[in-house]
């Protein structure tokens, strides 16, 4: 059998009528003229929902070593806890993680996740906890997330007839470095100009409420009301302090930091883990094996690698000679 080893995949690429072209700059390849709002960078997902990634599933495709061409479900099946650890695979049985960058040109709809007990109610309807780590953004951006101090439920709804969704949203500066958790259930919205990093729970259900005056793409009200929490919304995390390692989001199901490195230091980040992802956001670099129990990966923006929980503990990132490295990690829950 292969041993495990850390995995890189194609990038799954998504059209969105929101999105744009600058994650050419994080090595996709985008055609000119295209619209791409997401890029899945680890998901295996077996079924989506036809009003987000079209209906179909999407698994991602390795695209190194000896699995190359197989999916992360076929390695899954192959690994098993090898590749987990101690975690569970998702309801589904897929892995319970998805992993995307996002470029929003425009802004996203105004939407909400399943909140626990939609869930719990509703067969097939999956909650998506999620969180944003802030990229870049033009001067002004904003996200949207939760709703104003006071607003009930009645208001909110009165708010979507009259078409005043905005009045009743709290907004946020987009400050890079910042990272933002939504927990199900939080009614939010990708403001036009932001560029995240996503780390979520592996779900594409997705409940519309507000399209800012795009037609054609269907609005899930009633089920929105169901599921919007309206208390208040997390507040944000500043991941660039305490370097190498800054702030800490623990969503419960994910935790979520940055790691940050620079004149060939190398620093470890697999001790004490489990199975993790790294996400490549600037400079150059690799992750690498102190143990020497796997080739070394090289490592540029944009670049995504899934660190099986057999081989975790002793792996490390370094920068390359005269380069800062910058990356988010994100480490599956128990």
């Amino acid at each position: 059998m292969t041993a495990p080893y850390p995995l890189v995949f194609e990038p799954a690429l998504m059209s969105k009528v929101w999105g744009g072209d600058r994650l050419a700059a994080f090595g996709k390849r985008i055609a000119p003229g295209a619209t791409i709002g997401e890029s899945w960078e680890v998901a295996d997902l077996g079924s989506t929902s036809a009003s987000g990634a079209g209906g179909g599933g999407v698994r991602s495709v390795i695209a190194n070593g000896p699995l190359r061409g197989k999916t992360l479900h076929d390695a899954m099946e192959l690994w098993g806890s090898q590749l987990l650890g101690d975690a569970k695979p998702s309801s589904d049985g897929g892995f319970p993680l998805l992993v995307k960058f996002l470029d929003a040109r425009e802004n996203l709809s105004v939407q909400v996740h399943p909140s626990p007990a939609y869930a719990a109610a509703n067969p097939g309807a999956n909650l998506k906890t999620e969180c944003w780590f802030i990229l870049d953004a033009t001067p002004g951006a904003v996200i949207y997330k939760g709703v104003k101090p006071g607003v009930t439920r009645e208001q909110f709804e009165r708010a979507i007839t009259s078409g005043e969704v905005m009045q009743v949203m709290e907004s946020y500066a987009a400050v890079r470095g910042e990272c933002h958790n939504l927990p199900s259930g939080t009614v939010h919205a990708l403001g036009a100009g932001v560029l995240v990093a996503e780390v979520q729970t592996p779900s594409d259900t997705t409940f519309r409420v507000y399209d800012f005056g795009r037609t054609g793409r269907e609005l899930h009200v009633k089920q929105a009301m169901e599921c919007i929490d309206f208390s208040t919304a997390p507040r944000a995390i500043d991941m660039t302090r305490n370097p190498p390692l800054g702030g800490v989001l623990d969503t419960g199901f994910f935790r979520v930091w940055r790691v940050a490195c620079a004149n060939e230091d190398d620093v470890p980040v697999g001790h004490s883990l489990g199975c993790f992802t790294v996400m490549t956001l600037r400079g150059h670099g690799s992750l690498f094996s102190e143990e020497g129990e796997f080739a070394p990966i090289e490592l540029a923006p944009g670049r995504t690698v899934l660190v099986p929980a057999s081989v975790a503990q002793e792996t490390c990132l370094r920068p390359g000679e005269n380069d800062k490295l910058e990356c988010l990690v994100a480490a599956l829950s128990g």
